[in-house]
């Protein structure tokens, strides 16, 4: 293994290149629905960072308006500067973007930077980014997550189902889109998966604080549903504190995929609002962000769980002390599986690094992507 130092030495970022990639959903005709949200493709938005030959990757998951925002607000940040110090440059980074907007697309943008340089300096040290990573775990436990709210009660269940068979204990769908069909998906549901599976459930903010007190005594009396991911708006804090404090003991109020900033999960935090703090790697920061909120729910006794992108999350998440799981969701798994090689599969009910590749251990297929490609031009 090269010395960190000799490695590394005053080698700076050569040049940035961003991509975007729109692949179309599986779901019946063609979309997907959950609680409040109905779509018809997956968008991921793809960066490159290159140094003395070497090429880090990240990415994130929305518009395309944020391949955008990284080649015109963040690369030139970037470009010429040490790739030693990936938080020093997302700090640069989120000073160039105060006025653009640091919240939102800003952030998604900056997220597959920050990843970017990460993999970068790992690939350059030849390192897993698992081992560049102050590490507590060597593995994230995952939970499966699709059942959307459009699905045919067989694919639903066969969706489910799979998953306990390959050995995931935990299987999560979308509610709350038509609240009087739910028992019906519930129950069919239970009756697939099992008693032992912990069952799962996500209204993604569609419900009134009132309605969704009412279904998470539901939920929990008659299906033993032990997980309740925004019940309302992840905005309402309140709403979410209420919940949290007079709803079933064992039902667990969870939220923060759409947390941007540090003080959006200290806001969740703060109270607390939720039982368990969500973050997603591709929105909060990238791993720089993702660190400081490790560290600010630690410091709070409150347990983080990774929201989808399972291929950066396998490696981030297991730099979080307190880790819970990782969503291994549906879309994201297609997308990966699709762009790239070097994507992991669950083993165990676990992701689990290979520590025998460097840095994220992905190639783009850059064939089996073109077609997909919304933004940007293919390497030469």
């Amino acid at each position: 293994m090269p010395d960190g130092t000799t490695a590394l030495g005053d080698r700076t970022v050569d040049a940035v290149d961003v991509h975007a990639f729109e692949v179309p959903t599986d779901g019946p005709e063609g979309k997907e629905q959950d609680g409040t949200l109905e779509w018809d493709s997956t968008t991921m938005v793809l960066v490159r960072v290159h140094a003395g030959g070497t090429t880090g990757l990240g990415y994130t998951y929305g518009d395309a308006s944020a391949a955008a925002f990284a080649h015109t607000q963040l690369a030139p940040v970037i470009r010429g500067a040490p790739v030693s110090s990936p938080p020093a440059l997302w700090r640069r980074m989120g000073e160039r973007i105060r006025n653009a907007g640091r919240p939102g697309v800003g952030a998604m943008a900056l997220s597959a930077v920050d990843v970017a340089l990460w993999d970068l300096k790992a690939r350059l040290l030849d390192l897993p980014l698992v081992h560049l990573l102050p590490s507590c775990h060597d593995s994230v436990p995952v939970y499966g997550s699709g059942g959307f709210t459009n699905y045919s009660p067989d694919r639903l269940t066969r969706q489910l189902a799979d998953w306990v068979e390959q050995g995931i204990g935990r299987v999560k769908l979308k509610t709350s889109r038509h609240p009087e069909a739910d028992p019906r998906r519930l129950t069919a549901v239970r009756r697939a998966v099992g008693d032992g599976p912990e069952l799962l459930t996500d209204a993604n903010g569609a419900l009134g604080r009132k309605e969704a007190l009412y279904w998470a005594r539901r939920f929990h009396d008659e299906w033993d549903v032990r997980w309740f991911e925004e019940p309302v708006s992840s905005a309402d804090l309140e709403g979410l504190r209420m919940l949290r404090d007079r709803g079933p003991e064992r039902l667990e109020i969870a939220a923060g995929e759409y947390a941007f900033t540090a003080q959006d999960f200290a806001n969740l935090a703060d109270g607390p609002a939720v039982d368990c703090l969500q973050a997603d790697v591709t929105r909060c920061g990238g791993i720089t962000g993702l660190l400081e909120v490790a560290g600010l729910a630690a410091a709070r006794h409150l347990d983080l769980s990774a929201h989808c992108a399972p291929a950066v999350s396998a490696h981030a998440f297991c730099a979080v002390r307190r880790l819970r799981h990782l969503e291994y969701f549906h879309d994201h798994v297609r997308v990966e599986n699709l762009l790239f090689d070097g994507t992991l599969a669950p083993a165990g009910g676990a992701l689990r690094p290979d520590t025998g590749r460097p840095g994220l251990g992905l190639e783009v297929r850059w064939a089996d992507a073109e077609p997909y490609r919304v933004h940007g031009a293919r390497p030469s």
